[in-house]
């Protein structure tokens, strides 16, 4: 999609990317809640079902399905450290710069700065 003047494509990806950020900390907290949950839930079998004509279905949530499959639902095996390749900050000052409340987009760039830190 031609989208406009030079670039509007540019910080149209980096809104993108600031909205992915969010549904990334929605699906891991949601699955977290689940795996923390009295009950012991499937969570790649879990994934499946939601990706199956659900309003939460997405690329994203078959990545996770994925990883959950390989990696059981404990997720050993793969690292806790999220690192940001910049457009969730850019997205996050532009919401300042703006006046636009992103409140989703900026915990979500948090939380990545959470994870790279020494559990204490």
């Amino acid at each position: 999609l031609y989208v406009g003047q030079p670039g509007a494509g540019h910080y149209a990806k980096m809104v993108h990317n600031g909205i992915e950020y969010g549904l990334l900390q929605a699906y891991g907290e949601g699955f977290e809640i689940l795996e923390k949950s009295p009950f012991d839930y499937d969570l790649a079998g879990v994934a499946k079902l939601w990706n199956s004509g659900s309003v939460v279905r997405s690329w994203l949530l078959e990545l996770a399905q994925i990883a959950l499959e390989e990696y059981g639902n404990d997720l050993d095996g793969i690292r806790d450290y999220v690192a940001d390749s910049g457009e969730g900050r850019w997205t996050v000052l532009e919401s300042l710069e703006e006046s636009v409340p992103a409140p989703v987009i900026a915990l979500s760039l948090m939380m990545r700065f959470r994870s790279r830190q020494d559990e204490s």
